[in-house]
């Protein structure tokens, strides 16, 4: 496939990610995709990201690209930008993240196949979304000598 055609298979998949309707996933993603962003307990394949987005990721469905730069060269897709959303209140990594909007930047990557995904990657800046929130302080300044 072309870089056009797999660039709208991942913009179909992250469109996907917001409505919990998971009925195209099987179209979308190859059934033996390796989704690095998922822990390892999670089921090895297309049932891990299946799982995850029926269960935790609820928590992340009103997200939103504030800004978004997709790249893609052969079967690549790169997806980079500012991601916003409205956290529910509930736990997160080990903290207790109280209620209300973020933002961060946000890094998805995309291995394209014969119109699928086959692997995923993301990173994103938890740092940035635990500090608005209020579930971390912020530094204090050292004062200057």
């Amino acid at each position: 496939m072309d870089t056009t055609a797999n660039k709208t298979v991942v913009s179909r998949f992250d469109a996907m990610l917001n409505t919990g309707d998971l009925s195209d996933l099987d179209e979308l993603c190859s059934p033996d995709m390796v989704n690095h962003t998922l822990l390892p307990s999670r089921p090895k394949g297309l049932e891990g990201t299946r799982q995850w987005l029926s269960t935790e990721g609820e928590k992340f469905r009103n997200l939103r690209w504030d800004d978004l730069t997709v790249v893609a060269e052969g079967d690549l897709v790169v997806q980079f930008g500012v991601r916003g959303g409205t956290w529910p209140g509930a736990p997160f990594r080990g903290f207790d993240v109280p209620a209300g909007p973020y933002t961060r930047d946000t890094a998805f990557m995309y291995r394209v196949v014969d119109g699928r995904i086959v692997e995923r990657w993301g990173v994103n800046d938890h740092l940035a979304m635990l500090l608005q929130l209020g579930a971390i302080a912020a530094p204090v300044a050292a004062p200057a000598p």
